[in-house]
């Protein structure tokens, strides 16, 4: 409580001016109100960028699209977790309320982070379905049901960060691209059209920073704000890794 009776919510900041700069926190008091999220929290600070001590200070910077959870833009640690703030209601959260950046990817500004790490490893694993031209093809094969029903559990990747943030095997001293871009693998080699690029796809996690350096630790799973079945998705690429790899042996000969 204020020293008017009115609730407070308070908020301790990890913030960083620039890339070059070090951490530091900033601690923030700003009026509670009913079903807030992280998000309308840091816009109040926006609004009114007075530090606890009654200093003026800058708005801290986030990114942030749709405020839906889609976009997957506004990622950050949230009391420890990696979550998505438009998401996170307020009342959900122990106080103070700490945010920070994710660690897995350069720091920008703030909370706004460089994700260009994901988004490089996703144009590595061919993460799209290529076509001939911009032209009408008409509705293409048919994709069975059964597949359709799991395909679409992965298709719900916003390319949020979080998995990656969990992961121990993502860091600064290891190339491993992550859960994110490899279960991208196997929803495209599922597409009856994507298909057609599967083997390129599956080299492509078969190279440096690919599926073997995954070290099953399942913390993507536990962060994934979609519940995408991760881990599942890495075990099948697995198995049809190493039957392209005895394919490739064989074939040799």
């Amino acid at each position: 409580m204020g020293a008017s009776g009115k609730k407070n919510i308070q908020l301790i900041v990890t913030r960083q001016k620039d890339m070059n700069s070090a951490p530091y926190e900033e601690e923030f008091v700003i009026p509670y109100r009913p079903n807030m999220n992280v998000i309308s929290a840091l816009l109040e600070i926006r609004r009114n960028p007075i530090n606890a001590l009654g200093e003026d200070t800058t708005a801290v910077v986030w990114e942030s699209v749709c405020l839906e959870e889609v976009c997957g833009a506004c990622s950050m640690v949230i009391n420890g977790k990696p979550r998505q703030a438009c998401s996170t209601l307020i009342d959900q959260l122990e106080q103070p309320i700490r945010l920070a950046p994710l660690k897995t990817f350069p720091v920008i500004r703030d909370l706004w982070v460089d994700r260009e790490r994901m988004f490089d490893a996703l144009k590595k694993v061919k993460a799209w379905i290529p076509i001939d031209g911009t032209y009408d093809l008409g509705p293409g094969p048919r994709m069975p049901e059964k597949t359709r029903q799991w395909a679409y559990e992965l298709s719900k990747c916003m390319t949020c960060g979080c998995c990656l943030e969990a992961c121990p095997n993502v860091n600064s001293k290891s190339k491993f691209m992550g859960p994110a871009p490899i279960q991208q693998v196997r929803l495209f080699n599922a597409h009856p059209t994507g298909s057609m690029n599967k083997e390129e796809r599956l080299e492509a996690i078969m190279g440096e920073g690919g599926i073997t350096n995954c070290g099953n630790s399942q913390n993507c799973v536990e962060v994934c704000p979609k519940g995408i079945p991760l881990t599942t998705s890495i075990a099948h690429l697995n198995r049809e890794t190493t039957i392209y790899s005895f394919k490739n042996f064989f074939g040799s000969f």
